[in-house]
């Protein structure tokens, strides 16, 4: 019981969020947050939230499915690193193709870091994840 308000405590001080962006990809959402922790560390939290459906017509319910990662400043070079690493991998094997235009979706007023192809299909630079201390 006391673990369980020790852990309680400890969320409650992780929880300041200092920065925030979100992803919107299809049926889920990525959320990069910059948290701060009691000692006033910064560290990355970075969400996966999933849409999901239960149900059909009237009686369907709508939860969601929730991922973490917790990444602290002293893991960021390896991990930028091996992201970069695992994206070309996949790009040298799978050229990207752009999809499809969807339907005319709301403009949104934050700024678009999407980077897009070259001629071949490919980024031009490597995705980078730079966050400053």
């Amino acid at each position: 019981m006391e673990d369980l308000k020790k852990k309680s405590a400890v969320e409650l001080y992780d929880k300041e969020i200092v920065f925030s962006q979100s992803v919107k990809a299809g049926k889920r959402i990525y959320y990069l947050d910059v948290k701060k922790n009691r000692k006033d560390e910064l560290f990355l939290a970075i969400t996966e939230s999933k849409k999901i459906f239960n149900g059909e017509g009237d009686d369907a319910q709508v939860s969601y499915e929730k991922h973490k990662i917790f990444l602290y400043k002293e893991d960021f070079d390896k991990f930028c690193r091996s992201l970069n690493e695992a994206v070309a991998f996949i790009k040298e094997r799978q050229p990207y193709e752009a999809p499809a235009p969807a339907e005319e979706e709301p403009k949104e007023s934050a700024p678009s870091y999407t980077e897009k192809p070259n001629e071949e299909g490919e980024l031009e630079e490597p995705i980078k994840i730079d966050i400053d201390f």
